[in-house]
């Protein structure tokens, strides 16, 4: 599905772009989800853990945009890749009233407005989409995350112990969160 060029002022009085991915962004992409691994222990992966090649990245561009069940949207900041969302709406009769939520914003603009704009948005289109409920997930110690989560309606519905073991032997639960879209 694609999600169209939307303006948005940042804290900090610059002007930036939310949208789908297009055609060519393969690289730069790539390139912000990799970095952003490597700024926080709060993403699923570690950068080396991301093998995908540029083709397979063009190609799931090209898959999100033709999709009718997933909508990627990406934030630039004077041109540049500052974070990406996801919302893909579950299939058939059982979850197809829910929908799955994903985020990652580069260190650098954290606090400026982003995670906001991209939840404001994807609220909206979950709304539109007649989904229910909203659910994401966020890693133990994710202070930022949770309030940003919880700004938007969402509550912790359960936890899991020990989903994530570190680099450095510890682990980390995972947290579940919904968004009840009923009332």
């Amino acid at each position: 599905m694609i999600f169209e060029e939307k303006k948005i002022i940042l804290k900090d009085g610059r002007s930036a772009i939310i949208r789908s991915p297009q055609k060519g962004e393969g690289q730069e992409l790539l390139s912000l989800i990799k970095t952003a691994s490597g700024e926080t222990e709060n993403l699923l992966r570690y950068p080396e853990e991301w093998n995908i090649t540029l083709e397979q990245e063009e190609a799931w561009i090209e898959s999100g945009r033709n999709s009718e069940s997933v909508y990627n949207i990406v934030c630039f900041v004077e041109g540049k890749a500052a974070g990406n969302c996801e919302i893909r709406f579950l299939p058939g009769i059982k979850m197809g009233h829910r929908a799955t939520l994903g985020i990652s914003i580069l260190k650098e603009y954290w606090n400026l407005g982003i995670g906001s704009a991209f939840f404001s948005e994807i609220i909206k289109l979950a709304e539109a989409h007649g989904t229910e409920i909203m659910e994401l997930e966020f890693i133990e110690g994710n202070e930022r995350a949770k309030h940003l989560y919880e700004k938007f309606g969402f509550k912790i519905v359960c936890e899991k112990p020990f989903a994530f073991k570190l680099k450095d032997g510890s682990y980390k639960s995972e947290f579940y969160m919904q968004k009840d879209l009923r009332k």
